[in-house]
Parts: C-alpha cells; structure tokens; sequence
C-alpha cells in the first residue's frame, strides 16, 4: 500500500460530504480506540486561605452540560447543540430529542457557563454537573 502525504489525505477528506466524514471519524475512532474529541485547557485552581476544609480545597473543574429537557423551541436548541458541537443535524436532534443527555463532557467552568446560558437562551433546561 503507498503511503499518502499529508496534501494527499486533505485533498481525499475535501471530496467527501459532512455525512462520509462523519462515518470515517466514527471507523477511525473505533478502529483506533481514541475518541476525536477537540482537547480542552483546564486552568489549575489556586491554593485555598488559611484552614479551608480538603473539600473546598479542590475546586471542580471539569464540568458536564446536561440537556435535561429542550422546551418550546426544540429546533433553536438543536442549533444551539449543533453549535457548540461538532455533531451532524441528525446527531443533534437525536441528543435534543432524547433529553436528559450529556451535550459538553469535561469542560472548564467558562465552557459550561456559555453552552448553559445559550441552550437556556433557546428554551431548553440544562443543568451543570
């Protein structure tokens, strides 16, 4: 089998539609057993004052935005969804549609904060976890 370059791999994807690479994505993380998702900075939490219980001591900070239901306006939820992932539309309305679910896993704080804000912006109930 050849070896294809970099130029040579990009020019292969850019034929595809969204849907092909989608499923190429989905092959390539089973295959490889690695997930594709984009890396997330963390900033480390400062050291607590004086004598602070260990519990307050570590800060969370990895956040989880649950969709607990998508409201009134399903179809503006589901841009929104589609907005803060890099889901396809039919992998958003299916997460939108089967509500309670997990929308970002493993975020910082400010992520969580905005996607929250936004989803409850277009109607739907999140929670923070």
């Amino acid at each position: 089998m050849a070896t294809l370059s970099t130029e040579e791999l990009l020019d292969a994807f850019k034929e595809l539609t969204l849907i092909e690479l989608s499923e190429f994505v989905k092959a390539f993380e089973e295959t490889f057993d690695v997930t594709a998702a984009a890396p997330v900075a963390v900033a480390a939490a400062g050291a607590p004052a004086g004598g602070a219980p260990a519990e307050e001591a570590e800060e969370k900070d990895a956040f989880d935005v649950i969709l607990e239901a998508a409201g009134d306006k399903k179809i503006q939820v589901i841009k929104e969804v589609r907005g803060l992932t890099s889901l396809g539309l039919k992998e958003a309305k299916d997460l939108v549609e089967g509500a309670p679910k997990p929308v970002l896993e493993k975020v910082n704080k400010e992520t969580a904060d905005k996607a929250k804000e936004a989803l409850e912006a277009a109607g739907a109930t999140v929670t923070l976890k």
